[in-house]
């Protein structure tokens, strides 16, 4: 049993494949954060904050978490310069409701608004515009990062352990409060075009034209399609759009997914004849829509738990990113792999990437990023092998927020930042009291368990 302040409870990723028990507290002011730090033994500890990491990235079985939903306070903002002090469990729904009437939006978001901005800045995460943005880290003025001592310090980008901390999994220290640049947007509506390519070569050169002309550009993609029709999809750009006479807003209301459902609902029928209509929901000749910021950045959260969808077992999320020159032929590679596979991907995105992110281990590059989804059903780990080989061949990398099966050598082979991290980590975490299940699955840690 835990003791007091602490709970023992049941946690997982996302993706509800990674799962584990520990023992957490849930700290309202940062005094308590050193309090709860303090605590941690040789089992470690790490900050769990939104809960929308797919993996184990935010799970330490076994041993502690610091739930980091409780600071959550706006600290400071400045409607001149649009820099905004908050603590680290604000979210980007915080932002959307109190910011987006004000004509400010987060300059990089994530596909949730329930992400947290510390959790925000533990992945370094990327949203619709990398190209023109870059990633998240790159808006940020400052960090207050407390070290597994207890000792609070203020981090800059001219720091390397803000190099460290953005993209570092949590694994430097507990984020408690950033400083980040907000940008002004004309109106909360974007301009959105779609238009159905198809197949990839229509599709990569859709999204070459998007990039250059547009501020947000993505692409979905029918992972199931074969043949001549190999990587057919829709891509879509935005760009902000001005404020029109009789605009109005008025909060979506949220469906949910109350239980789990069987898992062979997604199956490769359904799955294809969903892909097959989706399709052409868009017509031939494509479509402009005026739409809101809301639904166009934060799709899925419509659905409340629509992970759900895939039932009790879950599905795991794989996002790899292929450098340009290489990216053609490595994303045909792999869309041929899951297509024969007849693995039911059922949300499948492609788009491109033109920055490195700020961290060492940041997910940033020009080239083109996929990501698909798979039921956690016989087989998908093999299948998830065959393309991590893939990715390896051609140069790529694979998103750590979002897995839970990459092994520790082709991770090393894909972040050469990984020793200069391990130097940082030797330094501020001599005891490797932060701890993971992604951090011990990867061995980036060395030292003491």
């Amino acid at each position: 049993m835990a003791e007091a302040g602490w709970r023992h409870q049941a946690f997982a990723g996302w993706g509800r494949v990674a799962r584990a028990e520990m023992d957490a507290a849930r700290p309202e002011r940062v005094a308590d954060v050193a309090r709860a730090l303090a605590a941690a033994g040789p089992e470690g500890i790490i900050a769990y904050a939104g809960g929308r990491s797919y993996g184990d990235a935010a799970l330490n079985a076994g041993g502690r978490a610091i739930l980091t939903s409780r600071l959550d306070r706006l600290l400071e903002f400045d409607p001149a310069s649009g820099m905004l002090e908050a603590e680290a469990g604000v979210t980007f729904d915080d932002l959307r409701r109190l910011f987006l009437p004000r004509g400010f939006l987060a300059p990089v978001t994530p596909g949730t608004a329930f992400a947290t901005l510390g959790g925000a800045f533990a992945n370094d995460v990327h949203g619709k515009n990398q190209d023109q943005a870059g990633n998240f880290g790159a808006h940020v003025a400052w960090v207050d990062l407390m070290f597994p001592s207890g000792e609070l310090r203020r981090i800059t980008p001219e720091d390397r352990l803000f190099r460290a901390t953005a993209g570092g999994l949590g694994l430097t220290g507990i984020i408690v409060a950033l400083s980040l640049r907000m940008t002004r947007v004309p109106s909360r509506f974007v301009e959105l075009q779609e238009r159905r390519v198809a197949d990839l070569d229509e599709f990569v050169a859709a999204l070459e034209e998007a990039r250059s002309k547009s501020h947000y550009s993505v692409g979905w993609v029918d992972a199931l399609a074969r043949g001549r029709t190999l990587g057919r999809g829709i891509v879509e750009s935005a760009d902000p759009a001005p404020l029109e006479n009789g605009d109005s807003f008025k909060e979506p209301r949220r469906r949910s997914v109350p239980l789990d459902l069987p898992g062979i609902v997604l199956n490769p029928l359904s799955v294809g004849l969903f892909n097959a209509l989706y399709w052409r929901r868009v017509p031939a000749a494509g479509r402009r829509r005026r739409v809101t910021l809301d639904k166009f950045l934060y799709p899925l959260d419509s659905i409340t738990g629509w992970n759900r969808l895939y039932g009790r077992r879950g599905f795991h999320q794989f996002q790899c990113l292929l450098p340009e020159e290489a990216s053609h032929h490595g994303l045909r590679a792999i869309l041929e792999t899951c297509a024969n596979s007849r693995a039911a991907s059922f949300l499948a995105v492609l788009k491109t990437m033109g920055r490195d992110g700020v961290g060492l281990l940041s997910f940033g590059g020009r080239g083109h990023t996929l990501a698909l989804d798979f039921p956690a059903t016989s087989g998908v780990d093999e299948l998830l092998l065959r393309l991590e080989r893939l990715v390896l061949d051609h140069g790529g990398k694979i998103y750590l927020a979002k897995d839970a099966r990459l092994s520790p050598t082709s991770f090393a082979s894909m972040y050469p930042g990984l020793g200069e991290f391990r130097d940082v980590l030797a330094a501020v975490d001599p005891a490797s009291r932060m701890a993971s299940d992604l951090a011990r699955r990867l061995e980036i840690k060395v030292g003491p368990p």
